[in-house]
Parts: structure tokens; sequence; C-alpha cells
């Protein structure tokens, strides 16, 4: 089941393995960092895109983000060429 305080827990969790501030976060995402303080604190979440590009930008699956896995590998992308 979803949980918006496990969702802002990885997202901090993602941030800060990668030295990343909450001002350069909300710049990628192209919003304010207030609103990464409500999002990392439980109080909000964001849209699929904006989940899209965080997954892509951190190299971590959707499902691990919205608490549905504790595996944070993206399964996409696992393929090999024959």
């Amino acid at each position: 089941m979803f949980s918006k305080e496990l969702f802002g827990q990885r997202i901090l969790e993602q941030r800060k393995k990668h030295g990343e501030t909450q001002k350069a976060l909300a710049e990628l995402l192209g919003i304010g960092d207030t609103q990464i303080i409500g999002i990392e604190h439980g109080r909000t979440t964001t849209t699929a895109e904006r989940i899209a590009l965080i997954c892509q930008h951190y190299k971590v699956s959707a499902d691990y983000l919205l608490g549905l896995t504790d595996d944070p590998e993206p399964k996409y992308g696992a393929e090999t060429e024959s």
C-alpha cells in the first residue's frame, strides 16, 4: 500500500546518497524547494512524470519509491541483445 511518508523517506534517502541538495532536485523537477521539503516530510507527492524523472535520475524503480518493493533496482533495460 502506498505511503506518502515512505515515498518521502525514499526520496530523501536517494537525494542524500547522491550528495544532492533539495534545491538541485527541485531544479531538476521544475518545482520549488519547498515542494521537495513537503515531499520528503510525507505531506505531499508529485506527478507521475516527475516520479519517472526521479527514477531515471537516481536509477531506482518507481515500485521502490512508491513502497511496493524494497528492491531499488529498476527492472527495465536488463535485457541483453542476442
